[in-house]
């Protein structure tokens, strides 16, 4: 069934004008399909200020060779917003090798080019040819990481805030829906743009001699953090603790006369608004225009997003950093109602694909002290023990798996999104429900790796924890008369990782029986800890000096390591225990059968196959 196109918001003028509009108070430009549905950022967030009252239009994939594309819509009232979809432009096209990726998930057809390099830049730089007096507000994952000076990979260099180089007006990050919407309401009162510079969640440019912003911190100026890796080790420090934000302060960053002013971040959603969000009129399809499949949204179609927000602190990840470590969920009666509208749809066969969220065993967890909860300056509620303030009971999500089971219509709930597996330890009920209905045979856990001392450096617990989870999913699964099997991911070249270690990895790999096909290669997304730990070799809280894995022969020895059971990888493999003077454990890892639980997962490098939807806008 073809959703009718009035249904979406408007693309074209000729959209807008059947609605009654003449003009449209906001555009949103972004880099992804246009797929009416709440995974997707710029829909939720133009569906959220429709509700308001505002006039909204998408231009999605817009060519940037020509500035007609940003006219489709003419002239917004109030600003443009700009996104350049839900991952980095760098990240989606470009593999942890640096080589051109062939694909794009969230271009119809799977075709890889329909966005620019630095897409936010390109987009705004066009945005300002089309309409040069309209302001430009830009957001998403990609200006959300990279609002303060940056290691950027793909240039190998320390860039400046992206405001600066995209030359936006305004920077929104994390989730948006408080600051955007606050922003809408100021500029329809009358309020000057050039003036709203209070708002939570946002970043602008003021001359130096402008900025009288208490209590506020100061950060190592552009100039010094990009000469001088110390400092820029310091800087990360000073911004990663002003995450929490009942207790952050506002942030300066000089860059030459200018300085870049970052306020605290936007309060976190709570269950009532998320509701609200998630009962807007969603068409939850492709926009109609278009002639092939987007695959992204093959891929969560028959999902539900329970909640948002992740407090495990991952050096890897960016979630924290852009979701926000406090979990977010949505009410029993939220979710269910959104499972009963989906077991309408024509397409529909009884399956849900996920049930679940960033690491979905955190439904409904929180601070079971608030008062510490509005002081705390933890990057991780888990690491490297779990807060004693931290409520870990599965009761919640227990109840809501089998609450979903119940849906008429509904066959089958697969939680697909990845749990924690040292949070399971702790969730009894959660563990028993999940293993009994709703694994489909293939649980995914990420243990990253197995040596305590990389798992320091990755914030993750380390191999005697995933041991005892290893035993626990086996003895459950044999009492329950089910043959289930993990997929376990681990990264290779990730910081403090040796060749040494990657060689214990693929060893424990052989001795419990598991086997891989798929290996996440470390890239240094921005923003994240462990990016500043590989562009310092420093870990910016404690100090340490780590080795840092750089070259293409070591990060190729490290990914063939653990796809030791493949005969394509042998030579590799052998070269590997050479550089680190381990042959004589030659035999033990590449002799004798294979391991007997083959995993059949999508081997496309860098990609973990996880829903890239859930990782944030």
């Amino acid at each position: 069934m073809i959703e009718s196109q009035s249904s979406f918001l408007p693309t074209t003028l000729e959209e807008a004008r059947n609605r009654g509009w003449d003009e449209l108070d906001i555009v949103f430009v972004s880099g992804d399909a246009y797929i009416d549905h709440p995974s997707f950022g710029v829909p939720l967030l133009a569906r959220l200020l429709e509700a308001e009252g505002f006039r909204v239009g998408i231009i999605s994939q817009p060519d940037w060779h020509s500035l007609e594309p940003f006219r489709l819509l003419g002239r917004p009232r109030l600003f443009f917003a700009v996104a350049s979809g839900a991952m980095d432009s760098m990240v989606a096209h470009y593999t942890p090798l640096k080589k051109i990726r062939r694909d794009d998930a969230y271009t119809p057809g799977n075709r890889h080019g329909a966005r620019p390099n630095r897409a936010v830049i390109v987009y705004t730089s066009c945005c300002k040819g089309a309409y040069r007096d309209v302001p430009v507000v830009i957001g998403g994952i990609e200006a959300s990481l990279r609002r303060f000076a940056h290691y950027d990979y793909w240039s190998d260099t320390v860039r400046r805030s992206i405001l600066f180089d995209a030359k936006a007006d305004l920077l929104i990050y994390g989730m948006a829906e408080h600051p955007l919407v606050e922003l809408a309401r100021r500029l329809q009162g009358g309020e000057p743009f050039g003036l709203v510079n209070d708002i939570r969640g946002t970043a602008f440019i003021r001359k130096g001699c402008d900025v009288d912003i208490l209590p506020s911190g100061e950060l190592p100026s552009f100039e010094e953090v990009s000469t001088d890796k110390v400092k820029y080790a310091e800087a990360f420090r000073l911004r990663d603790a002003e995450q929490n934000p009942f207790c952050a302060r506002s942030l300066i960053q000089p860059h030459g006369d200018r300085v870049l002013v970052c306020n605290p971040p936007a309060l976190p959603l709570d269950s009532r608004e998320l509701d609200a969000v998630y009962r807007l009129p969603f068409v939850n399809a492709p926009h109609p225009s278009y002639q092939e499949p987007v695959p992204a949204w093959e891929q969560i179609r028959a999902s539900i997003t329970t909640h948002r927000g992740c407090f495990g602190g991952c050096a890897f990840c960016a979630i924290t950093h852009h979701q926000g470590k406090f979990i977010q969920s949505r009410s029993l009666e939220s979710i269910l109602e959104e499972l009963r509208r989906l077991s309408k749809r024509p397409w529909f066969r009884g399956s849900v694909s996920d049930l679940g969220g960033p690491t979905a065993n955190m439904y409904g967890l929180s601070c079971g002290l608030p008062s510490a909860r509005e002081s705390c300056r933890r990057g991780s509620c888990l690491y490297p023990a779990p807060c004693r303030n931290l409520v870990t009971s599965g009761k919640r999500g227990a109840a809501l798996l089998a609450a979903a089971r119940s849906i008429d219509g509904v066959k089958q709930v697969v939680v697909s999104s990845g749990v924690r597996f040292d949070l399971l330890e702790r969730q009894p009920e959660y563990t028993r429900e999940l293993l009994a209905h709703h694994v489909g045979g293939l649980l995914k856990v990420a243990p990253e790796h197995i040596s305590e001392k990389v798992t320091a450096v990755m914030r993750k617990p380390g191999g005697e924890a995933f041991a005892r989870f290893l035993d626990l999913f086996r003895q459950e699964s044999s009492r329950l008369g089910k043959r289930q099997a993990l997929i376990p991911y681990f990264i290779s070249g990730h910081p403090g990782c040796t060749l040494s270690d990657m060689v214990d990895l693929a060893l424990y790999l052989r001795r419990h029986h598991l086997r891989v096909e798929q290996v996440q290669d470390f890239t240094p997304t921005p923003g994240s800890l462990a990016t500043c730990i590989f562009h310092t070799g420093l870990d910016p809280l404690t100090g340490e000096k780590l080795y840092v894995p750089r070259s293409e022969r070591e990060k190729s020895h490290q990914k063939a390591l653990l796809l030791f059971h493949l005969p394509e990888q042998r030579r590799l493999v052998m070269e590997a225990l050479k550089s680190c003077g381990r042959e004589e454990e030659a035999r033990e890892l590449l002799g004798g059968a294979t391991a007997p639980h083959p995993v059949p997962v999508n081997r496309q490098e860098g990609k973990k196959g996880r829903p890239a939807t859930r990782r944030g806008r």
